[in-house]
């Protein structure tokens, strides 16, 4: 592959993340802003909140279908993760993060708030679900907070949503969560 080939993948697969990122941000805001305005807040209406976000901002931005869903995934697989941490810990939700709150972008510091807050019954409902997506692998979006390496047990920190990285110490790409979040093996 020609210097200007690899170029061109890079700034391709930058661009993509930025989009992604945009989008999870998007959702995140809209699933937040859904759930304070409903009276139910059972799973089925977590579940519509994010399918009605997925779409919203899949129709105002130029995600195509699959990059919306494929979104939606990674939103709904760090909120089953908090869910589950909220529901088999009585810790503030903040030490699911495990990172310096200072950190982390402000606006999904305050969505993380207001879902923790006054979202926690429906949440927690959907602690069996985090059984089945208790991974994260390196190429996919997450919101921020420690990964642990599977193999080596390295901790990558997050520190905004963003592209999941190799593991800096022995180049794997699988991973939980830290410490504080739950594993689903």
């Amino acid at each position: 592959m020609s210097d200007k080939s690899r170029e061109s993948s890079a700034e391709v697969d930058q661009e993509r993340e930025h989009r992604l990122s945009d989008a999870y941000h998007r959702m995140l805001n809209e699933v937040t802003e859904d759930l304070e305005k409903l009276e139910d807040k059972t799973s089925k209406a977590v579940t519509g909140a994010l399918e009605n976000a997925r779409d919203r901002v899949q129709k105002a931005s130029d995600l195509t279908r699959e990059e919306a869903h494929e979104v939606m995934d990674y939103l709904r697989r760090d909120l089953q993760d908090l869910g589950a941490y909220l529901d088999s810990r009585s810790e503030d939700w903040r030490s699911w993060l495990r990172i310096d709150l200072g950190l982390i972008e402000a606006s999904i510091k305050s969505a993380l708030e207001r879902i923790a807050d006054r979202t926690r019954v429906e949440i927690t409902e959907l602690t069996a679900r985090a059984q089945v997506m208790g991974e994260w692998r390196t190429g996919e979006i997450t919101g921020p907070g420690e990964l642990l390496c599977k193999q080596c047990g390295h901790a990558v920190h997050m520190t905004r949503v963003g592209r999941i990285p190799p593991c800096s110490n022995c180049h794997n790409t699988s991973f939980r969560r830290g410490p504080g979040g739950t594993e689903a093996e």
